[in-house]
């Protein structure tokens, strides 16, 4: 099938137009696709503007910094004036990038309509569209509503502007704990000093990834036992209880790699990124032979598991985490029963 693909905007919707000789054939597989359209005015076959269309036709996804070149030079003033306020608000990197990718995206769907004109029903239009067309999922669709809040809410002081549009319901997911056992797997299975040491901090103290890269040898007392852990999320700074068992590991670590200021750095110096100490864990776990669908943050929630089943305060659990509603922290008393885990099934009374 010779073909060529590209995207157009088609009644103010992005579409993905499928341009190839007229084949009788080839018509017929177009239309079992699902969401195609044939435009009587632009005399082609168009489908929904999806991430699996794309990839399907090679088109290359419009996402993070590259779509901003195609926003309009007078939505372009109002991105830089988004992300100036954000700045001024002294978000988080993180939050910052997300925010402007999510609002530069709606400023591409609204193409010439000036986003400050923009009703609150083309808004909506935006939403669905990103739900039925796109296929985006419950997260993203809350960080895009959240980016648009901010927007008009924000900088244009437009007060509970979106409050008409429902947001999606989140699945609730339960955290991914790691058996203790399979633990013991995945450090058996890190023979690198500087590897092992940091996949038992993450687990010993219940880090972040974001967090361990972040470590400062200076945060680090072993005189009292205990770890700084400095503008974690929310820039909320806690302490967390070194365990005694990795002590040793540490200064030997320490000796061999002479770190300047970070506790992990990389090959040439600066802190460790936090894409290599996922992949340091994901490496860890194929060696171990675990077959699960985990990622490294499933140890920091194993560290909570695995305190609150030792019988740890739910409370002090809370604080060492850094979670500022004690609800956060209640998710892993649904991961963790004891008293549910013995009850035996009738099946096995039979």
């Amino acid at each position: 099938m010779k073909w060529e693909a590209k995207i157009i905007k088609h009644k103010n919707q992005n579409r993905i137009a499928v341009l190839f000789e007229k084949e009788a054939t080839l018509i017929n597989r177009i239309k079992q696709l699902e969401g195609s359209k044939w435009s009587q005015s632009l005399q082609l076959w168009h489908l929904p503007d999806t991430e699996a269309y794309r990839i399907q036709f090679k088109i290359s996804a419009i996402i993070g910094k590259s779509v901003l070149s195609h926003i309009t030079i007078q939505n372009q003033e109002i991105l830089n004036r988004f992300i100036q306020e954000i700045q001024l608000k002294c978000y988080s990197p993180l939050t910052l990038k997300t925010y402007r990718n999510e609002f530069g995206s709606f400023l591409y769907y609204l193409n010439e309509i000036p986003v400050n004109e923009c009703s609150v029903e083309k808004i909506r239009d935006y939403i669905l569209y990103s739900i039925n067309e796109m296929k985006l999922s419950e997260a993203t669709i809350h960080s895009r509503i959240n980016a648009i809040k901010f927007y008009y809410e924000q900088v244009l002081k437009r007060e509970r502007f979106l409050i008409e549009i429902p947001r999606p319901k989140k699945p609730n997911k339960l955290p991914r704990v790691i058996a203790t056992s399979d633990i013991k797997k995945i450090f058996e299975s890190t023979p690198n000093l500087k590897h092992n040491t940091m996949l038992k901090l993450c687990y010993g103290l219940g880090l972040r990834v974001s967090e361990i890269i972040n470590l400062k040898i200076v945060d680090i007392d072993s005189k009292v036992m205990q770890v700084f852990i400095e503008r974690a999320k929310g820039k909320k700074d806690r302490y967390a209880n070194l365990p005694v068992s990795i002590l040793q590991q540490l200064r030997l670590y320490f000796i061999e790699y002479r770190p300047s200021v970070y506790l992990f750095e990389g090959q040439f110096g600066g802190k460790y990124s936090s894409r290599s100490v996922q992949q340091v864990f994901r490496n860890s776990q194929q060696k171990a032979k675990i077959n699960k669908i985990l990622g490294i943050h499933s140890l920091r929630h194993s560290f909570a598991t695995h305190l609150l089943e030792q019988g740890t305060d739910i409370r002090f659990i809370q604080e060492l985490l850094g979670h500022n509603d004690i609800r956060t922290t209640l998710i892993y008393t649904q991961v963790s029963d004891k008293n549910i885990r013995k009850i035996i099934s009738p099946l096995d009374t039979l």
